[in-house]
């Protein structure tokens, strides 16, 4: 889509150059800048969440954090880790 928009001549050139030096088109520079600001609004307007700490003294006996099957096992199961 074709569109026009008003530039202060001092951050058009600033952004030329920067295009230039980079060896990348002017578009491209701009929809990147674009993008990277919609990106860090979109971050900044979510609330933040609370997330619950539990504290404990590490893995339960019997869980191997890499043997996912037994994990999920054990998991499962209603009497907890053997």
């Amino acid at each position: 889509m074709r569109t026009t928009i008003h530039m202060d001549d001092h951050l058009l050139a600033e952004l030329k150059r920067v295009a230039a030096e980079s060896g990348r088109t002017l578009t491209a520079l701009i929809h990147d800048a674009v993008r990277e600001s919609l990106s860090r609004r979109r971050a900044t307007d979510r609330p933040s969440t609370e997330l619950p700490v539990f504290h404990g003294t590490g893995v339960m006996p019997g869980v191997d954090l890499v043997d996912t099957a037994s994990l999920l096992d054990i998991m499962e199961r209603d009497d907890g880790p053997a």
